[in-house]
């Protein structure tokens, strides 16, 4: 009776996948990121009890939706994926159809050969095809929030500040799955129905809020400070793409779309130590540091005509005070006398942005120092130049002094700077010292003087 139900299988089995088959997904929401494609066989007669599920049928047809990418799996291994949206025509090592290509001897075999494979697996399919589909739109919607502080480095280079404070920062980031074979080999593998994001999410949030103290260190050597964070999303989102690269896109195949920061905090006392060296630079300032002064000495007067001991004892106080130390008037005079002197030129370099920056990164737009020309010089109206004229004034590049090597080198000592060869002896020059004659070219003199006729020798030399 086996043997008998074996063969009844085997052969409805092989009937049964004559049919074409039509695999579609429909629209993958935001929580799937991983399906298993669909048969439609609604409606269809014949076969449906002998049908198996992961056996497909030459000349099916699989319908590739935008956003999604279609995978073709085969006893395990990917034989096969598409992510142009349209319709994929399966051929490749499926079950023989009778609906697909023409009637031939070899497709009888073929279909007979069919009939006994099944039959030696006990009327079942000897193999295992899937289709699957991902889901390559980005998922928006993770949140992330920092449970410890986070270091970051605060620089600012107006008032000479870098120290090392902690923050605080949540906020939303999207990814989205780019390399789905990596995907599907390394995290989901083979699944019956949908493999959902929170399966994984909770372990991307880690690794995401571990890579964070990297890349907000990249962030502040752009000289970005930490409240303007919401403002270079962009910058966090590469800095984030750099430091997670070996675990997320060369892993799994998945890339940050978008990182979003809803709020950055620091600590209390950090902000308040911030705040107060920032305060105590603009006393650098005479003139503010005087009206400072003025507001302060206004306020000790008010408190010393409140004195308990008496409105004179309180003044006998602020005038000790006064006498102590530099007072307004002085302040205010050495601010006129700084106003009226002239001012440095600004130093640093000049960035496309248009700030004047000091330092190696623009604290306006983050942008790095370019590195100067190696045949840079500089012109007398200060500008910087590579060519033979200054582009800003016109004037020629000044010759170089010296003596030239023949390898090409303009020295000043008596041996050059490049192939160590030594400085050649100056030419003689010549003059008549009979009448005192010059010839034009006094390194070649004629033979004798065109004036006296006397020859020109050794004793002719200056």
């Amino acid at each position: 009776m086996g043997l008998i139900a074996a063969g009844l299988n085997a052969i409805g089995g092989t009937l049964a996948s004559q049919w074409k088959e039509y695999f579609y997904a429909d629209a993958l929401p935001d929580n799937v990121l991983v399906t298993k494609a669909m048969k439609k066989t609604r409606g269809r007669f014949g076969g449906s009890r002998f049908e198996d599920d992961n056996v497909i049928s030459e000349g099916s047809v699989i319908a590739v939706a935008d956003g999604q990418c279609m995978m073709i799996v085969d006893q395990g291994k990917i034989v096969d994926f598409c992510a142009e949206p349209g319709e994929y025509l399966f051929d490749c090592n499926g079950e023989p159809s009778l609906f697909y290509g023409p009637f031939s001897g070899d497709k009888a075999a073929a279909l007979l050969k069919q009939t006994f494979d099944r039959f030696a697996f006990g009327g079942q399919a000897g193999k295992d095809q899937r289709v699957y589909f991902f889901n390559t739109r980005e998922i928006p919607g993770n949140k992330y929030g920092t449970p410890s502080p986070v270091p970051f480095r605060v620089v600012d280079q107006n008032i000479g500040l870098d120290v090392d404070i902690s923050i605080r920062c949540f906020g939303e980031y999207s990814y989205r799955v780019t390399n789905p074979m990596l995907f599907y080999a390394n995290v989901c593998g083979n699944v019956e129905g949908d493999y959902t994001r929170d399966q994984i999410d909770s372990q991307l949030k880690s690794e995401l809020l571990t890579a964070l103290q990297p890349a907000f260190a990249k962030i502040s050597e752009m000289g970005i400070r930490y409240s303007a964070l919401p403002g270079h999303t962009m910058e966090i989102a590469d800095a984030l793409n750099e430091v997670l690269s070996e675990k997320w896109a060369n892993l799994r195949g998945v890339e940050i779309v978008s990182f979003g920061v809803n709020s950055v905090k620091a600590s209390e006392e950090d902000e308040a130590m911030i705040k107060e060296l920032q305060r105590n630079a603009v006393f650098r300032n005479t003139n503010m540091a005087a009206a400072h002064l003025v507001g302060a000495q206004a306020q000790a007067m008010q408190d010393a005509a409140r004195n308990s001991g008496g409105a004179f004892t309180g003044f006998m106080g602020m005038n000790m005070a006064q006498g102590s130390g530099m007072n307004a008037a002085q302040l205010f005079q050495m601010g006129a006398q700084n106003a009226a002197a002239p001012q440095p030129a600004a130093e640093g370099w000049k960035c496309r942005c248009g700030a004047t920056v000091a330092g190696k990164f623009c604290p306006e737009c983050g942008s790095r120092r370019p590195e100067p020309a190696a045949n840079a010089w500089k012109c007398a109206c200060g500008a910087s130049a590579t060519g033979k004229f200054c582009p800003e004034c016109g004037s020629p590049k000044p010759s170089e002094q010296g003596w030239t090597c023949s390898c090409g080198a303009v020295n000043q000592g008596k041996f050059c700077a490049e192939c160590g060869a030594k400085k050649p002896p100056a030419a003689p020059l010549y003059r008549c010292d009979k009448c005192g004659w010059k010839p034009d070219d006094p390194k070649h003199p004629p033979k004798f003087c065109p004036e006296c006729g006397d020859p020109f020798d050794d004793q002719d030399v200056t």
